[in-house]
Order: C-alpha cells, then structure tokens, then sequence
C-alpha cells in the first residue's frame, strides 16, 4: 500500500490532498498542530517553526513512499521592501523554506526504505523570478528559496534515485488564498497528487503546474 505523508492536511490543499489520497486506499500520515485531520488520517503532532524538534517527531516513521512538502504561510501583514517586518519574514523563511527541507532530511529513513520513493514541494507562481513585483515579498521570497533549495535536494538526492519536484498550485480557493481566487482546492489537489505519484528521476529538479506541465522558475 502506497503511504504518503502530507505536511499541514488540516486543512486547505493538504487536507484536500489527505481526503484524495485516503479515496485512493492509501495510508496517509499528515502534520497538524493539533487541528482535527480528515477521517483515517494518521496524525503527526508538530509545529514548523520548531525545525530543531523536527528530525525526533519523524523518527519512527514507518517506510514512505511519498512525500509532499505543504504546509506554509502568507507572512506577515507588513512585507513591503521598504515596510518589513523582519520578524514575520523570519518566520515566513522558517516555515516556507527551512521547515520543508528539514523534513525531508528527517523522513530519509523512510524514505530510502522504498524503492522509487519521491518529494514534492508545494511552492508558488509568486516565487518567479521573471518579474519584479514587490507585494507580500516575504512569502515571495521564501517561496523562491524553496525552489532552490529542492533543487539541490534534487541533485543529491538523484544517486540514491528519490525524485524531487516542485508545484505551483495557483491562486487557490483556501483560508490563504481567499474567496476570490481561481482555483478549485479539489482539483489543485488531484493535480498535485498526480504530480507525485508519476515522479520519476526524469523530473526530479524540476517545477510544474498543477495541471502537469513543466514551468519556469
């Protein structure tokens, strides 16, 4: 049985990708801080911010097959250039960069019990480096050390054949994204979970859509 571990699937797209993969049989573990998980779903008390507790929360963690690095945060309401608060861009750059990395680190063990096993990262169209918008730029900003930082995962990781990939999810219907985004949490979710079940070497390093085309960094 395929078992995948989804940071944050209290809610938003991690919970959707919780309910999608339990609809599957699969045996799903998901990190909470101590809100309710859907239904089946082993639950994995921990805080992000805490990345010296991480390695010892995922210590017993039985063989996985899948990896997908979710939980995040916006940032904090003042993230401008020119009006940072840097305490909140700290936490931003803890949670959406050091935290998905530092859990990888500490599910290798089950990891590498499964042959062909994968990461994927959740990141954001906000990460691109192509253009030079300046708002919400903590969450910009530590969405784009994300990507780099899985891309060096990628690279050490490729000998021991675990794949490692990114996702852009959009603008998603969630507490986060807001009432007014474009996307549907359901269908971002079926995407991402897509994604991750067809990760081979052949992507590993690389950024996708949700809908499964590859993307610029």
């Amino acid at each position: 049985m395929t078992h995948l571990l989804v940071t944050g699937a209290n809610r938003g797209i991690g919970r959707e990708l919780a309910l999608a993969a339990r609809a599957r049989g699969w045996q799903v573990s998901g990190t909470t801080r101590g809100a309710d998980l859907p239904e089946g779903v082993i639950p994995i008390r921990c805080d992000m911010t805490d990345i010296a507790g991480l390695s010892a929360v995922f210590a017993e963690l039985p063989p996985l097959d899948i990896l997908i690095n979710n939980a995040g945060v916006i940032g904090p309401a003042q993230q401008a250039p020119l009006e940072m608060d840097f305490a909140g861009f700290q936490d931003a750059l803890t949670v959406n960069t050091l935290a998905p990395l530092a859990v990888a680190q500490a599910c290798l063990p089950a990891l590498r019990a499964r042959p062909g096993s994968r990461i994927l990262s959740v990141s954001s169209q906000m990460s691109w480096m192509g253009y030079r918008k300046a708002d919400r730029i903590a969450y910009r900003a530590s969405k784009a050390a994300l990507n780099k930082v899985m891309q060096g995962l990628a690279t050490d990781l490729e000998p021991e054949g675990i794949a490692v990939a990114l996702v852009d999810p959009g603008w998603v219907r969630t507490d986060m994204g807001g009432p007014e985004a474009s996307e549907d949490p359901v269908a971002v979710a079926a995407g991402c979970l897509a994604i991750a079940e067809r990760l081979t070497l052949e992507d590993t390093g690389r950024f996708f859509r949700f809908t499964g085309e590859e993307r610029p960094f």
